[in-house]
């Protein structure tokens, strides 16, 4: 019988978590959907799924623009990505390179 996998959290990734599951979790931080200090450890791909169709749903809200949100998310949002990116980079993450870099 397969083991089910689940995602080691967004404070464990080795490169910061700056990929889709990290923005996924990211937004559902932005949107309230789970709180900021949910890393998501242990979840299976199927409640990642269910949080990226909530997170969806309310980015659709916006027209998916992060100029649209109103004033708090907006802050909220440059809060939540300006501490990622710089963790990410901490680790030793480069947004000049692509994944085939």
């Amino acid at each position: 019988m397969e083991k089910t996998k689940r995602y080691s959290g967004i404070d464990k990734d080795p490169t910061g978590a700056m990929n889709p599951t990290g923005n996924i979790i990211r937004d559902g931080w932005l949107f309230g959907i789970i709180p900021e200090t949910e890393t998501c450890e242990g979840w299976t791909l199927q409640g990642i799924d269910t949080l990226y169709d909530k997170v969806s749903l309310e980015w659709d809200k916006y027209g998916y623009q992060v100029s649209a949100l109103p004033p708090d998310l907006l802050e909220k949002h440059q809060r939540i990505y300006t501490d990622a990116v710089d963790k990410a980079k901490a680790k030793g993450w480069n947004p000049a390179l692509n994944d085939d870099d």
